[in-house]
């Protein structure tokens, strides 16, 4: 599990949950207006989920930025093609166009608040 700093609970859900399709494992409250919120890719059962952190005041200028403006997080996919025009659709920022490597192919795009991923389809072995 990874621990992302968000702003705000619910405006994390929605974008990882309703834009990228991840599932909502878990959303407990805590008191004091503190919530476990732990999303996953959706039928990813042994993979990483993230733990959506509201940042404190003093926390707010790391949202989307915890990676330091590099890509940190790495979204895997068996049809790379399908969930790259589905997410372009709904709205999903790339910022480079698809490419071809040795291990795959990948494009990064940003979620919400800015944070770089790999939108990441590996090469058959």
């Amino acid at each position: 599990m990874v621990s992302m700093v968000v702003p705000d609970y619910d405006e994390a859900i929605a974008f990882f949950v309703g834009v990228l399709r991840f599932e909502l494992t878990e959303d407990v409250p805590l008191g004091g207006g503190k919530r476990w919120v732990v999303v996953a890719p959706r039928g990813d059962v042994e993979g990483a989920s993230l733990l959506l952190a509201r940042a404190e005041p003093d926390q707010l200028d790391m949202v989307g930025r915890q990676g330091a403006g590099r890509v940190w997080l790495f979204l895997h996919t068996d049809d790379f093609d399908r969930d790259h025009q589905r997410m372009q659709a709904s709205g999903v920022t790339f910022v480079e166009v698809p490419r071809h490597e040795a291990y795959g192919t990948v494009a990064v795009f940003e979620d919400c608040y800015g944070n770089r991923w790999d939108l990441l389809q590996p090469a058959s072995p």
